[in-house]
């Protein structure tokens, strides 16, 4: 008959690596290989860092606004020159022909 552990209320009484149960036997910590291994990478696995994202920059730089009244567009201003508020046409910017304010929307659609 096999005598209980002395110290079988300070053991641990699962796997430190999976919760699983531990074999009967010998004091120990994980229940397999694999479990050892496991906590073995753990401690000597290089911490990953972090990517480097670009700061957010705001998007009303890049936006056409157009007047509703009289059809004046503007890339990063939302007030007209007749003391309106412009409504947002779409992302874009000024176009390289005729230096006038595009949206992407409307270099795409035919």
């Amino acid at each position: 008959m096999k005598q209980p552990s002395r110290n079988g209320s300070v053991t641990a009484a699962s796997c430190v690596a999976c919760g699983g149960p531990l074999p009967a036997g010998r004091p120990r910590t994980t229940c397999s290989d694999t479990c050892r291994q496991t906590l073995w990478r753990r401690r000597h696995q290089t911490p990953i860092a972090a990517p480097d994202l670009p700061a957010r920059q705001p998007r009303k730089a890049h936006t056409v606004y157009e007047c509703d009244d009289c059809g004046t567009r503007a890339l990063g201003e939302q007030r007209c020159e007749c003391g309106k508020f412009m409504r947002r046409a779409g992302t874009g910017g000024l176009c390289p022909c005729c230096d006038e304010p595009i949206t992407f929307d409307e270099l795409l659609t035919p």
